[in-house]
């Protein structure tokens, strides 16, 4: 025996959070050590996009080989969000018209997911607070703390680092591990006849 008595429920207890490093790989670090704002989890993901009626894409392009172009196309064709694309280089996408900016916009839109470079995005979090939208979305990749400070110091939600299209599809049971909707309900493979 070791000479620490465990008895009860204290045998059982887990150890103090400084004692969780003990527990961790050797040699692994985290991926983002600067990362300090904690968003919201799945349930909250999952409520943001339920109450969501409408989606202003910002950075949003003509080029099929963009992200923002997948995701407006998803969006477009997979829900019933009322979809608005806004760059001041483009008059129309997908049949849509484009704005130029947020401020253009003919309704407050709910979500503002963000298609732009890291320094672009404080100013981006500013017009979606003007714009009196709910809640900032940052693309899978994206992850400034500035821009969330400042949606949420004007009681914006945030979410950052995640792609609504991937959130949505998730949620709404359309996503197979390529990303796409196979029709399959079963988790077993199908069988097909030699």
């Amino acid at each position: 025996m070791s000479g620490i008595e465990t008895t009860g429920v204290d045998a059982c207890a887990l150890p103090p959070a400084q004692d969780a490093a003990a527990c961790a790989l050797p040699g692994v670090a985290s991926a983002h050590p600067e990362r300090t704002w904690s968003g919201p989890g799945q349930q909250q993901r999952f409520g943001i996009l339920r109450r969501t009626k409408s989606v202003a894409i910002v950075g949003a392009s003509n080029n099929p080989a963009r992200a923002s172009y997948f995701v407006a196309t998803y969006l477009l064709s997979s829900t019933a969000y009322d979809v608005y694309l806004v760059n001041p280089r483009e008059s129309e996408i997908l049949g849509q018209p484009v704005y130029a900016s947020l401020a253009d916009l003919p309704v407050a839109p709910d979500i503002v997911d963000v298609f732009r470079r890291h320094e672009d995005l404080p100013g981006v979090a500013q017009e979606a607070v003007d714009a009196g939208a709910q809640t900032l979305w940052l693309q899978l990749g994206s992850w400034n703390e500035d821009a969330a400070a400042i949606a949420e110091g004007a009681g914006l939600s945030v979410v950052m680092d995640r792609c609504i299209k991937i959130e949505h599809a998730r949620f709404h049971g359309g996503l197979h591990l390529a990303g796409f909707d196979t029709g399959v309900i079963s988790s077993h493979r199908q069988l097909l006849a030699r």
